[in-house]
């Protein structure tokens, strides 16, 4: 069994770097001539911008993954894992103090592993493309305050759930994912007001022509409770963006200081209606609902495998700890997950196109919109001749190109969503 564990592991680590050289090799083979609308905005020397920053973006990517699949490697199949949970067992025998080490020094790992590959994204990579705008004293300050917020989400999360194994061990599957549920639905609550300021400052918008628009977009939109920011993203990166995040009174719709910088007020309020689209639309509470039941599902079969004891065999091994067990039933659950990676790709994609429609129903038209994300992928060097293959595996949006035809020849409809 280990060797077929070894043999899947192998399998979807060739499938993903086929995935990315089948990629790479069409973005620098597969150009085409670009649709009219491109006209003005791209041309031969910024798509041979864009394909170099992007290919520099895959060689660090590659680094990156190769250490990964090699720490991988011999922490599961060297040796080390065995040797890991003994060490951690002779620092303390209870089992939720063990349990926290056991993770907690892990993710410690996993964290200085991936902090020069961090410093030279930001200080190297993006700086090199004009990029970067942060400061290595911001970087510091962000580090830390991941760590600290990071620490206190495991400890709550983790501590908590390990606390109620040892309570209800013949239900303890039930107890947790409710635990995890009830936390994650007060975190939707809280990171506005508590989390994400510690990162960003958020303000009205600063356009005050524009702020009239928006407040009749979301009138139209019946997003009466609906907050409108913008975010100092500018301090960090040249990249620019827009997000929904929150829910109940606390739903917001955040606009990167940056997107304000690079698109006139027709084509941010078609943006803004892109994002209002996935609110009217629901895709916020299917996806809520979604990783709910996955989460459930998950939490009883981590609880039927880790009863039957079978985990330690899998691996050659004669005994696992708890938490040993569940690292290694997470590391099969992602395995499994890589091959669930495309339906989920192809759901958000439909939900991006209902959110698009939606943003035609709003605004009039898909021109705005299209022009809008055309500028976007302009300032942020987008590739714009992904694989297909690519596309349906990873992509959550559709192609750009793809996506800005299809808006261009976008109608209003009676309804938002399909």
């Amino acid at each position: 069994m280990k060797l077929l564990l070894l043999f899947l592991y192998l399998l979807v680590t060739v499938i993903r770097f086929g995935l990315d050289w089948i990629n790479i090799r069409h973005r620098q083979k597969g150009r085409k001539p670009l649709p009219e609308v491109f006209s003005g905005q791209i041309d031969e020397e910024r798509l041979d911008h864009s394909d170099a920053y992007a290919l520099a973006g895959d060689r660090v990517g590659f680094v990156e993954d190769v250490v990964g699949v090699t720490l991988t490697l011999v922490f599961l199949f060297g040796g080390l894992l065995p040797w890991y949970d003994q060490l951690i067992a002779s620092f303390s025998h209870n089992f939720i103090i063990s349990g926290l080490l056991f993770f907690g020094l892990l993710a410690l790992v996993q964290m200085v592993v991936g902090v020069p590959f961090s410093l030279y994204k930001n200080f190297v990579l993006e700086e090199r493309f004009g990029f970067n705008r942060m400061s290595f004293k911001l970087w510091c300050s962000d580090l830390l305050k991941s760590l600290l917020i990071g620490t206190l989400l495991f400890s709550l999360l983790a501590g908590g759930a390990l606390w109620l194994v040892q309570l209800t061990p013949q239900s303890w599957w039930l107890w947790v994912w409710g635990f995890w549920a009830i936390i994650s639905l007060f975190l939707l609550y809280l990171s506005p007001y508590l989390i994400e300021p510690l990162f960003f400052k958020f303000t009205p918008l600063a356009k005050e022509d524009l702020e009239s628009d928006v407040r009749e977009l979301l009138e139209k939109a019946g997003a009466h409770a609906g907050k409108v920011l913008q975010v100092d993203a500018s301090r960090r990166s040249g990249h620019s963006n827009a997000y929904f995040t929150g829910i109940g009174k606390v739903k917001r719709v955040v606009l990167f200081d940056t997107l304000m910088e690079q698109l006139d007020n027709k084509e941010l309020l078609a943006v803004l209606a892109h994002e209002l689209g996935h609110w009217r639309c629901g895709h916020i509470r299917q996806q809520l609902i979604k990783s709910q039941i996955v989460v459930l599902f998950s939490c009883w079969l981590a609880f039927t495998v880790l009863n039957s004891q079978i985990l330690p065999g899998w691996l050659g091994l004669e005994q696992l700890s708890f938490a040993g067990q569940v690292l290694v039933l997470g590391w099969l659950g992602s395995l499994l997950g890589f091959f669930w990676t495309p339906l989920s790709s192809w759901w958000s994609r439909r939900h991006e196109r209902q959110a698009d429609q939606f943003a035609i129903n709003m605004v009039g038209s898909g021109r705005e919109l299209a022009s809008g994300l055309v500028k976007l992928a302009r300032e942020n060097l987008s590739n714009l001749f992904p694989h297909p293959w690519y596309v349906a595996f990873y992509y959550s949006h559709p192609s750009l190109v793809e996506r800005v035809l299809w808006l261009e020849r976008g109608r209003v409809e009676t309804k938002a969503s399909d």
